[in-house]
């Protein structure tokens, strides 16, 4: 199984940085526009297009407030792994930033490498999109 771990500093405080991500609907809109092109919701599934063409089903396993965690799984869509689960944090950092910390679990190996370039490039798309992202009092 291939293990991906990513993590980064967000110049944006761990409240805001939280709202964003625990829209798990809005990850088009709110984490990173463009890399995906649309989100919707199924009852409990998160349909994500890329704009690579990749289109994922993905379950929302879990979404922890007190945590500041969302955790999923890929479940269908044009990428098929035999086992996905990923999760997502939100940790305050130094100075009023946040420390953002992907983890991915995939079989089999050979998905590492793809999912792991999206990782990469997710990154550095919310890095920059969540600095800009206002506040909860900016709304």
């Amino acid at each position: 199984m291939a293990h991906i771990h990513k993590e980064f500093l967000v110049d944006n405080s761990p409240e805001s940085v939280w709202e964003a991500l625990r829209d798990v609907g809005a990850v088009h809109r709110r984490l990173v526009p463009g890399f995906v092109t649309d989100t919707r919701m199924e009852a409990d599934t998160r349909i994500v297009t890329f704009a690579n063409g990749v289109v994922v089903h993905e379950l929302i396993v879990d979404i922890d407030e007190a945590a500041r965690r969302v955790a999923y799984a890929v479940v269908g869509g044009s990428m098929e792994p035999k086992h996905h689960h990923a999760s997502m944090r939100v940790f305050a950092d130094t100075e009023g930033r946040s420390r953002f910390v992907w983890t991915t679990d995939v079989t089999p190996d050979e998905l590492a490498a793809p999912i792991s370039e999206m990782v990469e490039q997710g990154a550095r798309i919310m890095r920059e999109t969540l600095k800009a992202a206002p506040g909860p009092a900016g709304r």
